[in-house]
């Protein structure tokens, strides 16, 4: 990934509520593109929802993704925060993975040193996530720093069990995301699916549930299909990208996306899929709707 779209650099220091911002050349970038093609409406099946990590086409103003969005029946952003919602709104859009209350991707729940900022920050987080009519809210494992996985466990377990009740109270999901520490986030102690699975039969509630990064999860572990059909129970979002190189899903990459999704529906998933992958293509927008078309069942 390249360093201007780092996601751990964007996501550092967003804090209570903030998001990342469009520059103000969005307009024109998205004029450019619609100069190269027409967008039509996606013509999905419905069986799947769509979102778009916003991070992915953040040289874009917000306003004007939210409007290119609805026209390829997208009808969600993930990794949003308050400072955006009401313009999501505006265009009847949803914050389908909100953010704003992480401290940054390595200092996470599985260290006791982070987890008076974490509880003060998602303590005032979950209910404006309530109150905006949105559910799911992300979090993180964070960085091993030499601990053990029961270590990891027991730490993830004793601070987020003080946030169960409240995001019960008001009917949100936090959500822990699976990323790999082979190539882009080493260290990163959620990185298998069967960490996070086993975390959250610890915490055996309905509002503790994983973001299965199928870019991830390829470079840690494979057997994609497999693991999402025998743990979907615990599953509440998924993430798109191709491997390698976390560009577009097309032919171009490894993964049989078309595959992935007929597994995904056949769990019975009600939840979105979200493509997070970093456009190689110049028109980006032709990128996303391939990609939409693909995961479409």
């Amino acid at each position: 990934m390249s360093g201007q779209l780092n996601r751990r650099s964007l996501l550092k220091g967003i804090l209570a509520g903030s998001a990342v911002l469009g520059f103000p050349t969005g307009f024109s970038a998205f004029a450019k593109v619609n100069q190269q093609s027409q967008i039509t409406p996606d013509s999905s099946k419905g069986q799947l929802k769509h979102s778009v990590a916003r991070w992915c086409f953040n040289d874009f103003n917000i306003e004007t993704l939210c409007i290119e969005l609805k026209k390829i029946g997208v009808t969600g952003i993930d990794l949003v925060g308050p400072k955006d919602w009401p313009v999501l709104k505006k265009h009847g859009l949803l914050s389908t993975m909100c953010n704003g209350a992480e401290i940054n991707l390595v200092d996470g729940f599985n260290d006791e040193q982070f987890h008076e900022k974490l509880l003060k920050n998602y303590s005032q987080m979950i209910p404006l996530v309530a109150d905006a009519g949105y559910q799911n809210l992300i979090c993180f494992s964070g960085s091993k720093r030499g601990k053990t996985d029961e270590e990891g466990w027991q730490n993830c377990v004793k601070s987020l069990q003080q946030l169960i009740p409240l995001a019960e109270k008001y009917n949100v999901i936090l959500v822990m995301e699976l990323l790999n520490s082979k190539l882009d986030h080493h260290d990163y102690q959620c990185n298998k699916t069967s960490w996070g699975v086993e975390l959250a039969k610890r915490l055996n509630s309905d509002h503790f549930k994983l973001l299965y990064d199928i870019y991830h999860m390829q470079i840690d572990e494979g057997d994609v299909i497999r693991t999402i059909t025998e743990n979907h129970h615990y599953i509440a979002h998924y993430h798109t990208a191709g491997v390698p190189g976390r560009h577009e899903i097309d032919e171009t990459q490894e993964l049989n996306y078309a595959a992935i999704m007929k597994a995904i529906a056949a769990t019975g998933f009600k939840g979105f899929i979200g493509q997070e992958f970093i456009p190689k293509n110049a028109n980006k927008l032709e990128s996303l709707k391939k990609a939409i078309s693909i995961c479409s069942i």
